[in-house]
């Protein structure tokens, strides 16, 4: 089996998923899952694209995630291997979309404006 690459993104988190066959091992920028994610939700997270379509431990999966916050981090990576198993196999699609998980979150911080304080929030406005 050649290498399978798939890319997923969250708020401003960009990961680049590469997926061959294996043991089942997660490398996220050269460094191991229970390293770089300590909390189990979010190695859930990660693994929730496996467990759905029972391929946990068939895979070996290599991730070069930059940008966003550890969650934004997470998701974009859960996103990035369902992309890579529909590849692999079209027949994993219908579970992966029934959970949710071959969506792209379009949801994405709001800018400032000019005049505010942030995106909604004003100075106090004083009439006298």
């Amino acid at each position: 089996m050649e290498v399978i690459n798939a890319l997923g993104r969250r708020k401003a988190a960009v990961a680049r998923v590469y997926l061959n066959s294996g043991k089942g091992t997660v490398t996220i920028n050269n460094t191991d899952l229970k390293e770089y994610f300590p909390t189990a939700v979010l190695q859930y997270k990660i693994n929730q694209s496996f467990l759905l379509t029972g391929t946990e431990g068939k895979y070996d999966v290599t991730v070069n995630v930059d940008g966003g916050g550890v969650n934004g981090q997470a998701e974009a990576i859960r996103l990035g291997i369902a992309r890579a198993l529909v590849e692999l196999d079209e027949t994993m699609k219908p579970a992966l979309k029934a959970a949710g998980l071959m969506t792209r979150d379009p949801r994405m911080v709001e800018r400032k404006k000019p005049g505010q304080k942030k995106a909604r929030k004003r100075y106090q406005f004083s009439k006298r």
